[in-house]
C-alpha cells in the first residue's frame, strides 16, 4: 500500500462516523500533490445535497481528529465538499446506484478506434462494465481499460 493509500484509508475510517453521525455519507477522500501542496479532501453527500454550512461542520470536526490524529506529517489543506454531479463512479455503491443511468465512460485503449462512449449503466462486476448505447447495442468494457466512469449529463 502507497503512503497515499494509506492516508485515504485511515482518514475515510475517521471521517466514516462523522457523516453517519450527522447523516451523510462519505463518498470519497484523496491525497493529492498539486504543484508544491498537498490536498486532503473529503467528499460527502446527502439527499436533497450537501450545503456550505454542512461541509464546514464536517470540516472543523475532521481537522480536529485528525490533528489529534496527526498521522500525515507533510503540510496539507483540508478540504470538504460535495463529489457534485459529474462526479466518478469508484466504489460498489456508486455503480449500485447508477444501474440504468447514463455513464460517460472514456478508456485508456482504444476500442474499435473510439475512446468515449455513453450508454445506459446495465451491469458492473469486478472486471467488467456493461453498457447499453442509444441504438441498443450492448458494450461490454473492461475496468482495467477503464480511465473514467461518471454519470452522463446534459447542460
Amino acid at each position: 500500500m502507497t503512503k497515499r493509500e494509506s492516508y485515504e484509508q485511515k482518514t475515510e475510517a475517521l471521517l466514516m462516523p462523522v457523516t453517519e453521525e450527522l447523516g451523510f455519507e462519505t463518498v470519497d477522500v484523496e491525497y493529492v500533490k498539486e504543484g508544491s501542496n498537498y490536498f486532503l479532501r473529503a467528499y460527502i453527500d446527502k439527499p436533497g445535497g450537501i450545503t456550505i454550512d454542512d461541509c464546514e461542520t464536517v470540516s472543523r470536526r475532521l481537522s480536529d481528529i485528525l490533528d489529534a490524529e496527526d498521522f500525515i506529517p507533510e503540510a496539507y489543506v483540508l478540504e470538504v465538499s460535495s463529489p457534485g454531479l459529474t462526479r466518478p463512479l469508484k466504489k460498489e455503491k456508486d455503480f449500485k446506484r447508477s444501474i440504468g443511468k447514463d455513464v460517460d465512460i472514456h478508456t485508456f485503449k482504444p476500442i474499435d478506434k473510439e475512446r468515449d462512449f455513453t450508454g445506459e449503466l446495465a451491469a458492473y462486476d469486478a472486471d467488467t462494465v456493461t453498457i447499453i448505447s442509444g441504438d441498443g447495442e450492448e458494450m461490454v468494457i473492461r475496468r482495467d481499460n477503464i480511465a473514467m466512469i461518471r454519470l452522463a449529463f446534459d447542460f
